[in-house]
């Protein structure tokens, strides 16, 4: 079995230790130099001859340096003759321009998954897309994880949830909420919401049952925190008493956590550790999903199913006898 490599790049090395802590590897060094004209360089410090070479970057701000940290890294590992090259981007930013919504518009998504390509990747693994269509602008397999599974352990953790009921900002994202509220064994809705601008939107209705009950919100990604904050406008109105507010990517730019934490329904805001979170918000929750990376790169490098870990929906509840041995494990010749 060919060896296992790890590298990471500046986004978010913190993830990648956690993930490797867990495949009880060490993370392998790079090197990234920006020279005087602004051009950057990568190198890796570690042989990738004929190994099987993972590299752990979010693309998040600042992103376009970040995409193209991960293109150059991905270009020197295949210069260096990798078997395999997987890019692990639990963020994947340009998700968001997946359509022709206005004339002359590009798509971000689809360009930048070709640009992956054709640098050399030969998987992608991603976390909670915002357009489950982006899927399909890869050429290569694409393994799509989810935390809702993750998120809901954080709530299901002794807690009576009685009277409480799930929220989705939007329709788009009703089946993710839907799911996430099966496992918590609550009832859904979900707001009628129109995107005026990036950081401006208008919710004219929620569709379901919010009427003086307790919400749990769950959304995809918390960017300016435009959409939290009118659907919790709209859920006072309709005479909630308080929500927690649950995110996978949290972003949390601009204004967002000084609008959260000034807003009076808010109890609590949970999110994931698929971008790096702000230092200057303690009291914000945040649930690892390195464990659940790991155990997609054990299932990758082995040939095992990773849909399988989502039986349940939730990977880090599969049964132990389905689960595999961490790499770490593994005896190679």
């Amino acid at each position: 079995m060919r060896d296992v490599i790890v590298f990471s790049g500046s986004a978010h090395v913190e993830l990648a230790r956690r993930i490797c802590g867990h495949l009880q590897l060490p993370l392998s060094g790079s090197e990234i130099k920006r020279f005087s004209n602004d051009c950057l360089q990568a190198q890796l410090l570690e042989n990738c001859r004929q190994r099987d070479v993972y590299i752990v970057q979010p693309l998040v701000p600042p992103t376009q340096d970040h995409l193209f940290e991960l293109l150059l890294m991905v270009d020197a590992a295949r210069g260096a003759s990798a078997a395999q090259i997987t890019a692990v981007m639990p963020h994947y930013a340009y998700a968001r321009s997946d359509k022709k919504d206005a004339s002359r518009i590009s798509l971000g998504g689809r360009l930048v998954a070709d640009l992956l390509v054709t640098a050399g990747v030969n998987r992608v693994l991603t976390m909670a897309l915002h357009a489950p269509q982006v899927h399909g602008f890869f050429s290569v397999p694409v393994d799509h994880l989810t935390a809702i599974g993750v998120l809901a352990d954080h709530f299901r953790d002794g807690r009576d949830l009685s009277g409480h009921v799930v929220v989705s900002p939007d329709l788009g994202n009703a089946k993710t909420a839907t799911q996430f509220a099966r496992l918590l064994k609550l009832p859904v809705a979900a707001g009628s919401k129109q995107r005026l601008a990036d950081d401006k939107v208008v919710i004219d209705s929620i569709v379901g049952d919010v009427d003086g009950k307790p919400a749990i919100i769950l959304d995809d990604e918390i960017a300016t925190g435009g959409s939290m904050i009118e659907l919790l406008d709209k859920l006072g109105e309709r005479g909630c008493p308080g929500a927690a507010v649950a995110c996978t990517h949290g972003l949390f730019a601009g204004r967002a956590i000084e609008r959260l934490r000034a807003h009076p329904l808010v109890v609590e805001v949970v999110t994931t550790d698929t971008v790096p979170s702000p230092k200057d918000w303690p009291a914000l929750q945040v649930r690892s999903v390195a464990q659940l990376l790991a155990e997609a790169i054990a299932r990758i490098h082995v040939g095992e199913s990773v849909s399988s870990l989502f039986d349940g929906v939730d990977p880090t509840h599969a049964p132990p006898q389905q689960r595999l041995p961490f790499i770490g494990d593994h005896i190679w010749t």
